[in-house]
């Protein structure tokens, strides 16, 4: 009766070995799913950056808008009798000691 148990429990592990280490286990199988998850997750923003990247494409063939605003922001470039104006934001920092604008918070120190 031992040797029959034996071989029964030899019988079942020999049968499960290819479904959690063989060629098709299931571990095989998640590994395979989980990097499949991973490239659509890339695919999708892959396929976004297409589409940008397309209609960009059809609105520089067909318009001269797109060229316009790409030579004006890339470029610097400006029409033919057009004034440019730049203007600065305030960044909250004060001049520095030898700043030529007037009214500047200088320390100034007496040599008395």
């Amino acid at each position: 009766m031992k040797a029959l148990t034996l071989i029964f429990v030899i019988l079942i592990a020999l049968l499960q070995y290819p479904l959690w280490l063989g060629k098709g286990s299931w571990l095989r199988v998640w590994d395979l799913s989980r990097q499949l998850a991973t490239q659509q997750e890339k695919n999708t923003i892959l396929k976004a950056r297409n589409a940008t990247l397309d209609a960009e494409v059809r609105d520089l063939k067909s318009g001269r808008a797109a060229i316009e605003e790409r030579a004006r922001s890339e470029l610097g470039m400006i029409k033919k009798d057009e004034v440019f104006y730049q203007v600065l934001e305030s960044s909250g920092v004060k001049p520095a000691e030898n700043s030529p604008l007037p009214h500047s918070e200088k320390s100034v120190k007496s040599s008395d």
